[in-house]
């Protein structure tokens, strides 16, 4: 019953802007830390973003000051707002329960964790 659900993602031009969500169901998202991974075919899962039970967040730094991770505790629903987008953000993102948030390496997680299905995030001219 435990799920969370991806969605918002498409084809966008560089310089572009999508708001991915993040929906939990079956579970609130309240206590619990939550991040945002990518990941390229062939490629490591990159945490992109964290964001912290008391609203605190964590940035890989080549999209810091581009992206923004938020929560709505109400709508058990975190945001990724990506702003100002590259060919180089092309990639599934996924979202995930975390252990915590860390400040160098963005995100910690447990085997554990719950995971969402990605979504997928294009951008290309």
């Amino acid at each position: 019953q435990v799920q969370l659900v991806e969605s918002g993602g498409g084809l966008v031009q560089p310089g572009g802007s999508l708001r991915l969500s993040c929906a939990a169901s079956g579970f609130t998202l309240d206590y619990y830390a939550i991040a945002w991974f990518r990941q390229v075919p062939g490629g490591e899962r990159e945490g992109v973003s964290c964001i912290s039970s008391d609203g605190s967040t964590t940035y890989v730094d080549s999209v810091k000051g581009r992206f923004t991770i938020s929560r709505d505790n109400a709508k058990n629903t975190v945001y990724l707002h990506m702003g100002r987008l590259k060919p180089e953000d092309t990639a599934v993102y996924y979202c995930a329960t975390a252990q915590r948030c860390h400040q160098t390496w963005v995100v910690t997680t447990t085997p554990d964790d719950h995971w969402g299905q990605g979504t997928q995030v294009t951008v290309s001219s």
